[in-house]
């Protein structure tokens, strides 16, 4: 097994793939007690070559890797790409393209939603993976046989998957599926939070105009704090105590240590004191300064037998096109599509349109009606 731990090593490597169409990517990482994720390893397999590729040895530098990530000539391959494209975000401030996640792929030829790595290898290829090592201290060195085993065969089995996948969504006039999901994954702002934005992340159900401020404000604070201290957001202050924070919206230190979501003495700390200059930022923007939110935070709910019509609908399109309801439309979106059949969401535009929105709006418009006939569900017309 090929393990490189020195920059002559990877440059060698890269230089081996580097006429490949594809390469198949993987990382291992970990993130549970940083903001930013600790890259511990890579996985690469093209063509004739694979490696694993130790990102935290002293004698290395990944700018070779690097290069043959910006090489558009050469396609990506992940699985569920979305964190691993962000590790190199992170690192090189763009995305590796093009992107081809197989996770998606399946979706799109109708192997279910959101269907995991060792499944999905299992039923394409006939892989046996053995996941004992997939929780395992990938930080910790030396990594073990098992470990760069397991390691590896998260890319030479996506090697040997990703043609058959391709050949499927060719077969079925699916690629242009697939490539607007791809062009989605690689826009940068996908994977960056700037901390003005931050409170997007928070629920916001019964938030009042007056406390709006005060919270923006405080989740950018957090934000910030967690960049600079490279802390998870809920080590640095729990959504519940910003949330806590806005509604009391405490002046000074006194009031500030009132609050049961701080820990004691916090008040009269720099903690407290970026707390407290943060709520004051917040009571300063005019309320016609304040961001809009969007209806649904605050709509009334949706018929529960329009959303459930709707769901059957969208099972028996899915089911009759081979792809997974996931990739199509969400709950939420559903619920929109029920309060407003001209709802903006993903399911009623392009490709998705065609695969159930726009039965989804004949149906609320009262042209078609669901039956049972033989004992499946079929859409008939109705006379208008």
């Amino acid at each position: 097994m090929k393990v490189i731990t020195t920059t002559d090593g990877l440059q060698a490597f890269c230089d081996q793939i580097r006429s490949a169409p594809f390469v198949a990517i993987d990382t291992e990482f970990m993130r549970e007690r940083t903001y930013w994720p600790i890259l511990c390893l890579i996985q690469a397999a093209a063509d004739g070559a694979e490696a694993v590729i130790d990102p935290l040895a002293e004698a290395i530098n990944l700018a070779p890797l690097f290069e043959v990530l910006a090489d558009e000539g050469i396609v990506k391959v992940f699985h569920a790409a979305r964190q691993d494209v962000e590790i190199f975000v992170n690192l090189t401030g763009r995305p590796p393209t093009p992107i081809f996640d197989s996770q998606i792929a399946a979706m799109a030829c109708g192997f279910g939603d959101q269907i995991g790595y060792e499944p999905l290898m299992r039923s394409l290829v006939g892989a046996k993976i053995d996941k004992g090592s997939r929780f395992t201290d990938w930080a910790r060195r030396p990594l073990s046989e098992n470990q760069l085993a397991y390691a590896l065969s998260d890319v030479t089995y996506l090697r040997a998957a990703y043609p058959i996948l391709q050949r499927k969504l060719s077969r079925d006039g699916r690629e242009a599926w697939v490539a607007e999901e791809m062009a989605m994954l690689a826009d940068v702002k996908l994977y960056q939070t700037e901390p003005a934005d931050a409170w997007r992340r928070l629920k916001l159900r019964g938030i009042r105009s007056s406390e709006l401020g005060p919270l923006i404000k405080l989740a950018e604070w957090r934000e910030r704090e967690a960049q600079a201290r490279d802390l998870p957001r809920g080590r640095v202050a729990k959504d519940e105590a910003l949330l806590e924070l806005a509604r009391m919206r405490p002046g000074n230190a006194d009031e500030l240590g009132r609050a049961r979501s701080i820990p004691k003495g916090a008040e009269r700390s720099k903690f407290g004191e970026g707390m407290l200059a943060a709520i004051k930022e917040g009571l300063q923007i005019a309320k016609e300064d304040l961001p809009v939110i969007e209806k649904n935070m605050h709509r009334e709910p949706p018929p529960p037998d329009v959303v459930d019509m709707l769901k059957v609908v969208l099972k028996r399109q899915c089911e009759r096109h081979e792809v997974a309801p996931r990739l199509i439309a969400s709950s939420t979106d559903l619920e929109s599509l029920a309060l407003d059949p001209d709802a903006d969401i993903p399911a009623m535009k392009g490709w998705r349109r065609e695969v159930f929105g726009a039965a989804a709006t004949r149906l609320m418009n009262g042209q078609i009606a669901l039956r049972l006939a033989n004992g499946k569900l079929d859409l008939v017309e109705l006379d208008q």
